[in-house]
């Protein structure tokens, strides 16, 4: 087992579940419906891939999740913290527009960690 992409995955999920909270309850009265979806949007990638962190880590014994691992939790951070950011800039002007173009990046780099679990042998072979 890979405990710190464990710890990783249960730090991501815990905040997910914080932050959808936050969503829910408090930021309707301050989010245009636009930056409140995207908000959620983050939210729930945010706990899927937490869940595939777990998942994998906790079968990182078993198989070679290292890359895919790696891959998953960097492209996590990027797609939903970088919407996380971009929607506090539209709050508060802190001048992060620059930061658009990391959404699609981790974007791309959680579809590169799912198809990443394609090269571990073992997995495909008990399919």
């Amino acid at each position: 087992m890979n405990r710190t992409f464990l710890r990783f995955a249960i730090i991501l999920g815990a905040t997910a579940v914080g932050l959808g909270a936050l969503g829910a309850h408090s930021l309707k009265e301050i989010l245009s419906t636009e930056s409140l979806n995207s908000f959620e949007t983050a939210v729930r990638y945010q706990l899927f891939h937490a869940l595939l962190l777990l998942i994998l880590s906790l079968y990182s014994g078993d198989y070679d999740f290292k890359w895919p691992l790696r891959i998953v939790f960097i492209g996590t951070l990027c797609f939903s913290g970088s919407i996380y950011l971009l929607i506090l800039n539209d709050q508060l002007n802190w001048g992060l527009n620059f930061l658009w173009p990391i959404t699609p990046i981790g974007g791309i780099t959680l579809i590169s960690g799912w198809l990443s679990l394609f090269s571990i042998k073992r997995v495909l072979k008990s399919c």
